[in-house]
């Protein structure tokens, strides 16, 4: 079985609901993965958008979250809630989820939420780590990944 990854919040390729997007409640949509090698020692999550007018933005990096799991809650991704997750600096300069905000009238954007089983158990990333340091460190790690798309639009 492959590693696959999904959220109940919406369908792939569908739209993302505006309660996960940064001018709603900006909450993290839950997450659930299945089909992890069975050496996987830990995840990590990125969401971006390679749409954005400046090139891929990142919203949000988690990361060594323990090899055993199989979700992140929604809200996993906000200050209180997502105290005990690791996650990195998005290119917002939060170290938290932040959803959708592209420009007004530039059309339909892409946020692929992508999963990464790793070969550790932590990756080895100072403690101000961005989203882009957390991303080329779990692909040096990657045992398998996987990925679902959202789209939004304003």
């Amino acid at each position: 079985m492959a590693l696959t990854i999904e959220t109940p919040a919406f369908a792939p390729n569908a739209p993302i609901p505006d309660q996960y997007a940064r001018r709603g409640a900006n909450v993290s949509p839950r997450v659930e993965w299945h089909g992890a090698p069975l050496d996987t020692r830990s995840f990590a999550l990125i969401v971006e958008d390679p749409d954005a007018p400046k090139g891929t933005f990142r919203h949000w990096a988690a990361y060594d979250i323990p090899g055993d799991a199989v979700l992140l809650d929604e809200g996993a991704g906000s200050d209180q809630q997502g105290a005990a997750l690791k996650m990195a600096r998005n290119d917002f300069g939060d170290v938290r989820y932040d959803g959708p905000q592209p420009p007004p009238g530039h059309g339909v954007h892409h946020y692929h939420f992508r999963l990464f089983a790793l070969d550790t158990a932590e990756l080895d990333l100072p403690a101000d780590a961005s989203a882009q340091q957390v991303l080329a460190a779990a692909e040096a790690h990657a045992l398998a990944q996987a990925e679902t798309v959202g789209t939004f639009e304003r």
